[in-house]
C-alpha cells in the first residue's frame, strides 16, 4: 500500500520540472485515458470501485487496477468500508488542482539579515560582580560597583559597561523562521578585559552561548588603554579603559568559528531555532574560568568601532 504520509497534505499541488521524484508517479498515473475518466468521475463525489466500473463499462478488476495506479501516484484516496457483500473500497479525489511549472527554478542564493542591539538592552544580568558599572555618552548611569545598577531603567542608554565576572543575556527575534533555512549565524561586538584603570596584559576568558549551546571561549589579552578610544566622549577619563577588539563568533552547519578559526563543534542544528521564539545570546565571564579578568563591552559611541551588538544571519528562503 502507498504511504499516504509521504504525500503533501494539501488539495493544491505545485511542482516544478526539477522535482523529478515527485513528478514521475503522478505522470505515470495520468498517462491513461481511463484513469483520467476515473478522476473526472470522482470530481463530483466519492464512489465505490464497483460504481466506477459500472459507470465506465469496464470490468471491476480493470477499474481496481487503475485505481491502484492513481492511489500510488497520490491522486486519490481509498478507504475500505463494510458493504452488503463484504468490504467495499470507497474512492475519493486527493487533489483539486495540480500545477507543473516547466521553467527550471533559479538556484536560490543565500540572503543576509542584520540585527543590532544596544549593549544596555540585555534581558538578564546574572552573577555580576564588582568592579562593575555602566556609562552613557553623558555620564555614569546609576551607582558604580553596585550590581543592582545593571537593572536600572536608564540602562538602555548605556554605551560602555564592565564587570569582573557574570553574564548578560540578549534576545534577538527572528521572524518567520519556518520560511527559511538558516545557513550560519554571526555575532560580533567590541570588547576587552576589565581591570582597575587599564592593564596590558590582563587575560580574561569570555564565553558565548546561543540558546544555551556553548559556542566558544575568547581569551581577551588585555584591558586596553594608553590612548583614547576613537569614539569616546570628552568627559571620559584618559585613565579608564579606552577601546576593545572587534570579536566575532560564527556558527555554521559544520561547526563554530571564533575570529575565523575553528573553536567548537556547535552547529546550527544544535541551536533549536524553530523551537524557541528568540535567539538568546549569553556572554560573560564564568567564576570558574581559568582567567577571571572581567569584561568590558563597547556600544557604537564608545571605543574604536561604531557598532552595537550585531547579529548577522545567512539564510536561504524556502519560498
Amino acid at each position: 500500500m502507498p504511504d499516504h504520509n509521504a504525500f503533501p497534505q494539501t488539495k493544491h499541488l505545485n511542482l516544478t520540472i526539477a522535482q523529478w521524484d515527485e513528478m514521475q508517479p503522478i505522470m505515470r498515473a495520468l498517462g491513461s485515458p481511463l484513469r483520467l475518466q476515473i478522476l473526472h468521475l470522482l470530481g463530483a463525489k466519492p464512489m465505490h470501485v464497483g460504481e466506477i466500473a459500472q459507470a465506465l463499462d469496464v470490468p471491476v478488476s480493470t477499474a481496481a487496477l487503475n485505481i491502484r495506479e492513481l492511489e500510488e501516484g497520490g491522486l486519490l484516496l481509498t478507504e475500505n468500508q463494510p458493504g452488503t457483500r463484504g468490504i467495499m473500497k470507497l474512492c475519493s479525489r486527493r487533489l483539486d488542482s495540480l500545477t507543473i511549472n516547466l521553467v527550471p527554478p533559479e538556484k536560490k542564493s543565500a540572503q543576509i539579515v542584520t540585527m543590532s542591539l544596544p549593549i544596555g538592552s540585555y534581558s538578564f544580568a546574572e552573577g555580576i560582580e564588582p568592579t562593575c558599572g555602566l556609562s552613557g555618552v553623558d555620564g555614569d548611569i546609576a551607582e558604580q560597583d553596585n550590581p543592582r545598577s545593571f537593572y536600572s531603567p536608564d540602562r538602555y542608554r548605556t554605551q560602555i559597561l564592565w564587570f569582573r565576572q557574570g553574564y548578560l543575556t540578549y534576545h534577538y527575534a527572528l521572524l518567520r523562521i519556518e520560511e527559511i533555512d538558516v545557513q550560519w549565524i554571526e555575532f560580533s561586538c567590541e570588547l576587552c578585559s576589565e581591570a582597575p584603570m587599564f592593564r596590558d596584559p590582563w587575560k580574561s576568558d569570555i564565553d558565548v552561548t546561543i540558546n544555551d549551546v556553548p559556542i566558544g571561549v575568547y581569551t581577551s589579552p588585555a584591558d586596553f588603554g594608553g590612548r583614547r578610544g576613537l569614539l569616546n566622549p570628552d568627559w571620559w577619563s584618559d585613565l579608564n579603559t579606552q577601546f576593545g577588539l572587534l570579536t566575532t563568533w560564527k556558527i555554521t552547519r559544520e561547526g563554530s568559528l571564533l575570529n575565523g578559526l575553528p573553536v567548537s563543534s556547535a552547529a546550527i542544528a544544535d541551536l533549536r531555532l524553530a523551537k524557541l521564539p528568540y535567539i538568546a545570546v549569553k556572554i560573560g565571564v564564568a567564576a570558574q574560568a581559568e582567567n577571571v579578568g572581567g569584561m568590558t563591552l563597547f556600544g557604537k559611541e564608545f571605543g574604536d568601532f561604531p557598532q552595537n551588538l550585531v547579529m548577522r544571519i545567512g539564510y536561504i528562503s524556502r519560498r
